[in-house]
């Protein structure tokens, strides 16, 4: 082997890995859907959150909150239910679990149909805009 092809030969071991990475990269992607079987209940409207001036309090269902963990506020769905919210204006999504009452009647007269704890509306990503559209569905039912 002549000492001029070497480098060419070296260069194939790294080239070939890194193509073959980024094409496989390149592939289609989807996030597994969830079949509509295990969504027990969905609906669309308003989130807002809660946080700071509810951090430590007892919540409705007698546990203390937590603005930082993945909790929320349902008028009606029983205490321990996981619901996954989705930001509707940028595909975000987590799973809460009702812990609370609420939102009030004022908010849900302008459609709030869920308040988030602090953490989940961080993750969803509208802390500054203080609400957003969202769809919620229901994993689980709580007790």
């Amino acid at each position: 082997m002549r000492p001029s092809e070497m480098p060419i030969q070296r260069l194939a071991f790294v080239v070939v890995p890194v193509v073959v990475l980024l094409v496989s990269g390149c592939a289609a992607r989807s996030k597994t859907p969830a079949t509509t079987a295990s969504i027990l209940d969905a609906r669309e409207g308003l989130a807002s959150y809660y946080g700071p001036g509810f951090d430590g309090k007892i919540t409705a269902s007698g546990t203390r909150f937590d603005m930082k963990s993945m909790v929320a506020a349902h008028p009606s769905y029983p205490f321990g239910t996981v619901v996954r919210v989705t930001n509707m204006t940028n595909g975000r999504a987590v799973e809460v679990r009702v812990v609370d009452r609420g939102p009030a009647r004022g908010p849900q007269a302008e459609g709030v149909i869920i308040d988030v704890s602090y953490g989940a509306a961080s993750a969803l990503n509208f802390v500054r805009a203080g609400r957003t559209q969202v769809r919620i569905e229901v994993l689980r039912w709580g007790d």
